[in-house]
């Protein structure tokens, strides 16, 4: 049973993870953020790996990605940075990034280093259905890594029921087909969406991300989901106040 499954079981409902990207707002800002998450009752933490070409994160997060590269930020880097923390931190922490990313590093080389530093799941939003299948599915299988699968108001039943079938952590509800980025109040379009996956009767969790900012947009969220992952909103909290008011943000969505 993997960090993600083992949080399931004591909370289904009302889980809210948070996007952070890595050496963001400085280089060596990771833990420091990852401690003030845990401290604020955060359910998951998904990490990102900042990188050139982000092609589903909005503005905001490329935005940040930039500055974190700039600040000198790499995988050695981040991955030096969690290992420090393996054995402090309690919370479950998933790593977003690109499928360029491992390649680069090398495959084998990026799983067990992600082994190493206690994560067991991934998103990685541009990895292809049949390259998971081909040769992925073998191979995180072998490090005991899962992989979350994303889904948008255009996936087809038919793609929805096969990665419900791969899913060992929670599917990825993408809110709008769209980047990310906050976008107001969700809409009755979304609504109709999420109650179409909610009424599929998946047997994954469901965690609905893109366009999830605040206390309404999540406690709706959460009607048709297990939870949410708020990203964009969050980075901006960060890039204004820093990493001492992360409380500040979080409070009063759970609250």
């Amino acid at each position: 049973m993997n960090s993600i499954q083992q949080l399931f079981q004591k909370k289904e409902k009302n889980v809210l993870s948070i996007y952070f990207t890595s050496g963001y707002p400085n280089l060596k800002d990771t833990i420091e953020v990852i401690s003030q998450l845990e401290k604020s009752g955060v359910d998951f933490i998904e990490v990102g790996l900042p990188y050139s070409d982000p092609l589903a994160d909005g503005p905001t997060i490329q935005d940040s990605s930039q500055v974190a590269l700039q600040n000198g930020i790499n995988l050695d880097i981040i991955f030096e940075q969690l290992l420090s923390i393996k054995n402090t931190n309690k919370t479950p922490l998933v790593l977003m990034g690109y499928l360029n990313q491992m390649l680069k590093y090398g495959e084998e080389k990026f799983c067990q280093k992600i082994v190493d530093c206690g994560i067991d799941t991934v998103i990685l939003p541009d990895l292809p259905m049949i390259e998971f299948e081909n040769h992925y599915k073998a191979l995180f299988e072998k490090y005991g890594i899962t992989n979350v699968f994303l889904i948008t108001p255009h996936t087809s039943e038919e793609r929805i029921r096969k990665i419900d079938s791969y899913t060992n952590a929670f599917i990825y509800v993408v809110a709008s087909a769209s980047i990310t980025g906050a976008k107001g109040d969700i809409s009755n379009n979304q609504v109709a969406y999420f109650e179409r996956i909610k009424n599929m009767n998946l047997q994954s969790k469901l965690i609905i991300g893109f366009g999830i900012s605040d206390k309404q947009t999540f406690t709706t969220a959460c009607n048709y989901a297990n939870g949410t992952i708020i990203g964009s909103a969050f980075i901006k909290h960060l890039g204004n106040n820093g990493v001492e008011r992360i409380d500040n943000f979080i409070k009063p969505i759970i609250s």
